[in-house]
This record gives C-alpha cells, structure tokens and sequence, in this order.
C-alpha cells in the first residue's frame, strides 16, 4: 500500500478526529463550541447546544444533532388545525426546551452573518465584550481579569468552567456536535475499506462512522461521515459560584510582619479583623486592628503600572470600584498600611502581593497619616508627587478661568497614564528614572500651548522662534511676566535630559545634562525629586502668571 492510500485510509477512519472529540476537557481550558472547517479534502462543523438534564437519555439515543445551526431563536409554533389548534410563543423556538448557546444570525444575504454568544451566558456571568478583538472577559474580586470567550469568523471558544457553572443553575447538559466528512480520489477497494458503519454510545458520547464510495457521481472516490455527539453535565450547583447554593468559599487571610522580638525574631500576626483586638473590647491581649506595618515603597509600582486599572492617591489606593484601602504613602521610603486593613480591604491575593515587601517597623507613620486617621484632622499632604498632581489640576481650572485658555494643554486619553503614574521612583532602577522623565516631559513641555503662546508674542518676535519653551520664554518677555528665567531653565534642563537618555541613546550629551544635574553625585531618586519640586514650582509660576492676567490679551 502506498504512503498516499494509507494515509487517505487513516484520515477515513477518523480515529484521531473521534479521539480528540472524546478526549478530556480541562475545566480551565477554552473549547471550541462553533466551528467551520472546510477543504478540498475534508468538511468540518461543530456546534453546540443547552440540553435540559431529563433529556439526556433520550439525547443520546441518536448521534443526530438536537439542535441546527440557525435555529434555536424566539418564535411561534403552532399546535394542530382549524378552531382546536393553539399557537405558543417559545424563546427559544421548540417545546423540547432545548437551548442554543451559540446563535448563528443569517440575513439572507442583505447583510454578512456573523455568530454570537447568548446574552443570558452573558448577563450571567457578567462578560465584558472587548469588541475591537472580539474576546469576553470577567473580573474577579481582586480586579484581575479572565478571558473566558473568543469568536472568530468561523470558530468560537468557551472556557468549559462557565459553561458548566451555568449549566448547573440551569439544570441542563452542554451537548458539543461534531459533523465530520473526509473524502479520498481513491475507491473502496484500493484503500482496503468496505461499505458501511453503525452508531456507538460510549458513556456520554454517541458517534456513527460510515463509509461509502461516490461511485463515479463525481472525481471523489471513496468516502466517510462521522456524526458525533458528546455531553458534558454540570457542575454540583454549591460549584456554580452563585449565591444561594452552597457555602461560600472560607476567607483567606495573610499573616504579616508586625514586629522584632528580643532574639532579633520577625514577629508575625494574622490580619483577620476577626481575631484582632479593637477599641471596643474585642479580643483582649491580641495584636491591635490599628498596629501599623510597613512596606517597601516599590510595593505600589505594580499599581503604578497599571493607571487605567488602578488609582494611587494621597492616602489611599483603589481598584476601579472593586476595593480600596487607605495607606499611608507620604513618606520618602516606605508604605504604612493598618493590619486590619490589610485583611479587611484587600483580596487575599493582593495581600500576598504586599506580604513579598513586607519589613519590620521602621520609624513611624507620617505627620500627615497620623492626623488624618488618629486625630480626625484635615491634614494635606506635603509630599511632593501628591502635591503636584493636585496644583496641576488646579492649574487648568485657574487658567481657563482667569485667561480664557490654558497653558498647558489638557492630556488626550491617551496620554493620562503620564500623570497618573507619576512619581518618585521607589529604586535606583535607570528604566524607573527615565520613565518618570518622560513622563514629567510629557506634562509640562509637550503641553505648552504654542498657537495660544504664539497670540502673546509680537509678530516681528516670532521669526525664528523654535520649540515651545522658546515661546513660553519670549511671551513672559513681552507680556512683562517677571521671574521666568529659572523655570525656564528648568524646562529646557528636563527637554534635555529627556532627548539625550530617555528618548534616545545615551552619549555624550546625557553625560553632561547628568553632570549639570548632580546625577553622578545623588541617586536618581534624589534628582528626580528635585526635579518634581522645581516642576511644582513652574505650576505655581504658572498660577501666578494667569492671576496677574498679563496673558490675558493677544498681541495685535
């Protein structure tokens, strides 16, 4: 037999196809539902459907589908004739209860078909549809998103775990059908097959193999026809996630360090709210709900890094609106966070996350921290990035106020990240420095108005003026605006630092802007944060300069 007719042979047993129908399906794996695969030697449909669980049995008498790709939408059917016969309105098309989870929505040509999932699965599990890519996700408690569907053109994929969540509740099975066709230019005969075939119930999977020949009714010679079925039943419903069915999942808590013992011992405790003691008498001789401890400051990078996701603010940390806990970030090198905090408002695996830059107490809390959450006071913060990020807000409210434009223009939404993450790295790392560069660059020179700068210049002085500082620099010049000069300086320090490290690569020219700023003398830390206070002191600058109102009118 040669190579070419046993292969055909083997592709018309289908072996391998029934094998990975029947093989096992991982609860966290995505699987195919929908599928249209076909070639010149080969078509391929899968399809699925929500099969009620008294209905098993009987769905398994045959490999035939329950349920044809298109139908399964609303409508009418229509019981018996003349004035006895009745008419019902069913919301998924047939008296069966028999359910698609894949609608295959045709237009009769007027318009393309396209596949969707059901909006029940959907609304049930509480999918987000990223439409640009077409990929359903779920958020968990701590944020952390899932991808859970995919579709394409002619595939669609389905993480099982939902599937059968919702078949729980649902009290149904998820039957997967499988139409497959091979076909061979050779007969019969040459490949050592016989006609024929016959349906097998294997557990909870039906197939029929049958093989056949075309007999000269076209250039195929021989032939088969795998019609598969499999069911996939629910899980228990205390497994479905919802409430109501079962107990909930116990709360898991992470123990953290607190203090140092006498032996030079980390001293750990729980951060149970449940097992702490409080101002109100519980818990007597356990660890205070208010003992404070401490991280390193890097432990807020992860948030950092994700702006659209997370918000780092004056004293508090939040995830969109799924959870939040106040901290204490005013100081230079650590983080100071409640213990009970810590179990109460954060998921358990963000308290891992926090649990891997936990240190031993180191000093105390901050001024601010200690006001705002022990003495009940209004206490602003002094920190610098914080402070920043609130006079820079201010900025564009006073300067659209009292000019009638801005200054520097408002961040597209694209660019927001820039701000929002802002701030004095928590390492020496050169990618952190030249990151926050970028970022400062970004908010104050790119920003600069130049067509609202321009009206302030006198027309004979625009000739030759190049970049937005120039112009920033020559407006206060002419509008009379005194004391520019250092932040000017300032500017094109940032401007130069940003071109020469990190925009481009690193020569000559960033050694001597790293030289002029001390760079080789302080860590980078350190230089940034200079830097964040002379940027702080051109927002206030700026504030100033639209007080005075010499910005007010154009040149004529």
């Amino acid at each position: 037999m040669s190579q070419d007719i046993a292969k055909d042979k083997e592709r018309l047993l289908q072996a391998q196809r029934l094998a990975e129908f029947s093989s096992n399906l991982p609860l966290h794996d995505l699987h195919t539902v929908y599928l249209k695969d076909d070639n010149d030697e080969h078509r391929r449909g899968i399809f699925c459907a929500l099969i009620p669980n008294a209905r098993v049995e009987e769905s398994l008498g045959s490999p035939d589908w329950d349920l044809r790709i298109g139908s399964g939408g609303p409508g009418t059917i229509q019981f018996g004739g003349g004035e006895g016969s009745r008419t019902e309105y069913y919301r998924h098309g047939n008296e069966q209860g028999i359910e698609p989870l894949i609608l295959w929505r045709y237009f009769h040509g007027l318009r393309d078909p396209y596949v969707e999932i059901s909006e029940e699965f959907r609304l049930f599990h509480k999918l987000f549809h990223d439409k640009k890519n077409d990929r359903f996700y779920k958020f968990d408690d701590a944020g952390n998103e899932q991808l859970v569907a995919t579709i394409e053109s002619l595939c669609v994929k389905i993480r099982l775990l939902e599937i059968r969540q919702f078949c729980a509740v649902r009290e149904m099975h998820l039957a997967i059908f499988m139409d497959s066709v091979e076909s061979s230019r050779h007969r019969l005969p040459e490949l050592g097959l016989a006609e024929g075939g016959g349906d097998q119930v294997q557990g909870l999977t039906v197939y029929g193999l049958h093989i056949g020949d075309c007999q000269g009714m076209s250039n195929r010679g021989a032939f088969s026809h795998l019609l598969a079925k499999r069911l996939v039943p629910p899980l228990p419903k205390e497994k479905s996630g919802v409430l109501g069915y079962g107990e909930p999942e116990p709360a898991k808590f992470v123990d953290f360090v607190i203090g140092i013992d006498d032996d030079g011992n980390e001293v750990m405790d729980i951060s149970s709210e449940e097992e702490l003691s409080n101002y109100f008498g519980a818990n007597p001789g356990r660890p205070h709900y208010l003992t404070p401890v401490f991280f390193r400051k890097a432990v807020l990078d992860k948030y950092y890094q994700q702006p659209s996701k997370y918000s780092v603010e004056p004293g508090y940390l939040r995830c969109a609106g799924l959870w939040g806990m106040s901290l204490d970030n005013h100081l230079d090198d650590y983080v100071v966070a409640w213990l009970g905090d810590l179990g109460r408002d954060l998921p358990y695996q963000e308290q891992l996350h926090w649990r891997s830059f936990n240190v031993p107490p180191t000093g105390g809390m901050s001024q601010t921290f200690f006001r705002q959450q022990i003495l009940g006071e209004w206490a602003d913060t002094v920190h610098p990035e914080h402070v920043f990020k609130y006079e820079y807000g201010a900025l564009a409210d006073n300067t659209q106020t009292l000019l009638g434009w801005q200054v520097l223009l408002p961040l597209s939404n694209e660019d927001q990240h820039y701000l929002r993450a802002l701030r004095i790295p928590a390492t020496d790392e050169q990618r952190d420095f030249d990151e926050v560069i970028l970022a400062l660059t970004k908010i104050l020179v790119d920003s600069l108005n130049e067509k609202e700068l321009n009206k302030r210049i006198a027309p004979a002085d625009l000739a030759g003026l190049k970049g937005s500082i120039s112009r920033l620099e020559k407006a206060c010049v002419d509008c009379g605006v005194a004391g520019y000069e250092d932040h000017i300086r300032f500017l094109r320090d940032l401007q130069e630092l940003r071109s020469s490290g990190a925009a481009h690569r690193k020569g000559s020219n960033y050694q001597k802007i790293a030289e002029k700023l001390g760079i080789d003398a302080h860590s980078l830390r350190q230089v940034f944060e200079g830097m964040l206070i002379k940027a702080l002191a051109f927002v206030r600058f700026l504030n100033a300069t639209a007080e005075s109102h010499k910005f007010t009118k154009s040149k004529p």
